[in-house]
């Protein structure tokens, strides 16, 4: 509870700078940019034929007086940047401040959300996840024959020629299909095959509010030139590939979770962004085309449920069937820092494999410093000469720009020919080493900061670099200071795997607690997200750098980015295996059956601290795919439930709509919390009575055996009784439903949240529930 108990006293912090970023929000925005305005289909007047229709009359009706020079703003069509018929109901359109407060009055308007833009969360791993290419494909063969999973990405497109995504042994394209291959330059209807069946690009968004796409250096076509798309999509569903590697390192076969699944592409990021009506746009078409899971690696701020279209689209989808997994963020380790906070959403953050690329920083003294690198070109120091070592930094607690290597701050004069020791932070870190390297340098040590801890991400360098931690960094830079004439050897070991501890919980990966709904755990879960090996775009250099030339067919790259499609990809499986299951049943067995222990057998460590990993850093655990095949039961949930849980977070009827989607749909009051959720998770929290008892309630599917027992086993807790009724639960029937109440007395209020679980077993099936409960300050 050490970590623990730091964050959440940091939690009154977070929420106040929350609300002075609001405040300093500019008053007026620039006019005329995009809105998102969400409809009740079901109030269209009679007098129209078409929705499409219907939108452009309201736009017309809320139209100022036409500027001078801007003849499109006479038809309303013109203004209409979407139609958005399946996941939404409404359009985009670009207005003025004052017509979109008009149009949040008009008839038939649920809500009115400007335009925002997300940001990209930036082949050992099924192995590691236990998922060999045997289970795999006895998973596959084992599924209805008719029924083919497609997993939908929303990235930054797909580069088809890369092997991850041939198409061999794959059958004809699902007859459920009814995407398309979109065409356009450097992209042709051959670039489709049984693999990759659909692709599609959205970008009206991006160009109505930052101008026509330059066509001379970016592809308006579904191919991806940046390789984060190719990347993720590879990371769900590749097909097996064999002797991939980067640079000789990771090398073995890559394949993705789900090998035999089909994959769309939805290009929705481009060189200024991802934009939320082109992302609802994708996934409006997304469930339209028939997608079964979609993983989507983006985020931004957290807003609101009934403000977050991504949250509202993805509502839609769940209401068709469809499993969206999305990337928590990259802005760990500080609390409160997860995007994508909605309970039919799962969140995923990052943690590492028991795979890593060592290399040795070998002081002048005969110090030996451990960091990782992916450094392999043709210039190299020798491991037998040593070079001189110099750090830019001054011993002020403020940063230098020298010491962070920043562009433009290194002079040749003082680190020619020597290794230079930079911090992390502020630029990315193949950037600084590209800025030594200009500089005249020979090598560069990047060095932790607090930030990062001793966590350790392998880069793609383009000179000799070695990453090393926060502590080792210290040693280095203090040697630097102290010693007559420092220096250092660089050298690089290749692959290492079988290392211990893992996984751990990345430093980078961002952390709850889920501040829009406490009594809702986020994170879900976690999965690989460190140091992944795939697929890789034949436009991009490994480093991303302009000025690096080289090309790769795979890239190892980390981030919440590659965990999201571990996840899309085991759901991908799931679905495969049990074709009739909710999005909510997914997510459960993906959540109950989690581990929090390492192949050390202790508790999942957290690399920002080295101390261990609570539920607000790793969820519910990290996946175990197999087991999430057969987890025995599984907490189901339906739109009903979710909007029951809307209605306890004090929608308006409005904001509601935003959901229900039509004016008829009324709060039933089932809920008295949002704890009151079936969710796979409890967390609890003690808020006006502190010393007050809660009881909440859950219901399990039985989805293992048709006659079993299950015995429960609950954490104790220094803040609280826990009693749980029933204790045991008989199922005497496949699918059959039970019902328990879990009541927590307060013995003794704590002042930061306690972390438990709750587990029901059979013998055979373990199903395991993070348990949490927060006591908060009297108002």
């Amino acid at each position: 509870m050490g970590s623990g108990s730091t964050r959440w006293k940091a939690l009154p912090l977070c929420l106040a700078l929350v609300v002075a970023l609001q405040a300093c929000l500019p008053a007026c925005a620039a006019a005329p940019k995009t809105y998102i305005v969400q409809m009740a289909a079901s109030e269209m007047p009679s007098s129209f034929d078409f929705h499409h229709e219907w939108y452009a009359s309201t736009v017309k009706s809320v139209s100022s007086v036409q500027l001078e020079g801007e003849e499109e703003s006479d038809d309303p069509y013109a203004r209409i940047v979407y139609n958005y018929e399946m996941a939404f109901h409404g359009f985009a359109a670009k207005l003025d401040e004052e017509e979109a407060e008009r149009m949040a009055e008009a008839d038939g308007v649920v809500t009115v959300l400007p335009e925002t833009v997300l940001q990209l969360h930036t082949t050992r791993s099924p192995d590691f996840l236990g998922i060999s290419p045997e289970i795999s494909d006895s998973i596959w063969s084992a599924g209805l024959a008719d029924h083919d999973v497609v997993v939908g990405v929303l990235d930054t497109g797909i580069w088809p020629e890369s092997p991850s995504f041939s198409d061999k042994g794959l059958g004809p394209v699902p007859a459920k299909w009814k995407g398309l291959c979109q065409t356009g330059r450097g992209f042709t209807a051959a670039n489709c095959n049984r693999k990759v069946i659909g692709a599609r690009i959205f970008y009206n968004g991006y160009e109505a509010s930052s101008g026509p796409i330059n066509e001379t250096t970016e592809l308006k076509s579904p191919r991806d030139q940046d390789g984060h798309g190719t990347h993720t999509a590879a990371t769900a569903a590749g097909a097996p590939v064999p002797d991939a590697s980067l640079f000789g390192y990771a090398r073995g076969v890559a394949r993705g979770m789900a090998p035999r699944a089909r994959v769309a592409a939805y290009k929705v990021c481009w060189a200024g962004g991802c934009f939320s009506s082109d992302i609802l746009a994708a996934v409006d078409r997304a469930v339209a085309d028939g997608v079964d899971v979609l993983s989507i690696s983006l985020g931004g701020g957290s807003s609101p449920y009934y403000r977050d279209s991504l949250a509202i689209a993805s509502f839609g989808a769940m209401q068709m069937g469809v499993f969206v997994a999305c990337s928590g963020g990259n802005a760990g380790p500080d609390p409160i820092s997860l995007t994508n906070l909605s309970p039919w959403i799962t969140t995923v953050g990052a943690s590492t494999m028991d795979r890593d690329f060592p290399a040795t920083v070998t002081l002048g003294n005969g110090a030996n410093i451990t960091g990782v690198s992916l450094y392999k070109g043709r210039r190299s120091s020798s491991s037998q000469e040593r070079y001189p070592l110099v750090y830019m930094g001054g011993n002020s607690s403020i940063p230098d720009p020298r010491s962070l290597c920043l562009e433009g701050t290194l002079q040749p004069h003082e680190v020619a020919g020597k290794i230079v020791i930079c911090d992390r932070g502020i630029s990315p870190r193949v950037q600084k080493g590209q800025v030594v390297k200009n500089a005249g340098g020979m090598g560069m040590i990047l060095a932790n900061t607090a930030a990062n801890g001793e966590e350790l991400v392998a880069d793609s360098h383009l000179l000799p670099a070695v990453a090393v931690g926060e502590s080792e960094g210290i040693a280095a830079k203090k040697y630097s200071k102290t010693a007559p004439k420092p220096a250092a050897t660089l050298s690089f070991d290749g692959t290492k795997l079988g290392i211990r501890p893992s996984p751990v919980v990345a430093a980078f990966s961002s952390r709850g607690p889920n501040f829009l709904t406490l009594e809702i755990l986020k994170p879900d879960v976690i999965a690989p997200g460190v140091n992944i090996l795939a697929a890789w775009s034949g436009d991009a250099s490994p480093s991303s750098l302009s000025t690096d030339r080289r090309r790769v067919g795979f890239n190892i790259l980390s981030g919440t980015s590659m965990s999201c499609p571990h996840v899309a990809g085991v759901a991908a499986l799931i679905k495969a295996s049990h074709p009739d299951w909710s999005p909510a049943k997914i997510k459960s067995a993906l959540m109950t059956t989690a581990y929090v222990h390492d192949n050390t057998y202790r508790s999942l460590k957290d690399a920002a601290t080295g101390r261990a990993s609570t539920p607000f850093d790793h969820g519910a655990g990290h996946i175990h795919p197999l087991r999430a095949l057969n987890p025995g039961l599984v907490y189901d949930i339906g739109q009903d439930d979710y909007l029951e849980f809307l209605c306890v977070e004090n929608l308006t009827p409005m904001q509601l709509r935003a959901f229900t989607k039509n004016s008829s749909r009324t709060c039933k009051h089932t809920f008295t919390s949002p704890g009151d959720l079936n969710y796979p998770a409890i967390s609890a929290v003690f808020a006006e009575q502190p010393t007050a008892a809660l009881t909440v309630r859950r219901t399990v599917t039985n989805v293992g055996p048709p006659s079993s027992t299950y015995h429960v086993k609950v954490s104790d807790f220094k803040g609280a009784d826990i009693v749980v009724e029933p204790s045991t639960l008989h199922f005497t029937s496949s699918n059959q439903k039970l019902t328990y109440k879990v009541t927590m007395t307060t013995k003794a209020a704590q002042k930061t949240p306690e972390f438990g679980a709750l587990s029901w077993s059979d013998g055979v099936h373990i199903v395991r529930s993070p348990l949490v409960l927060t006591w908060l300050p009297p108002m």
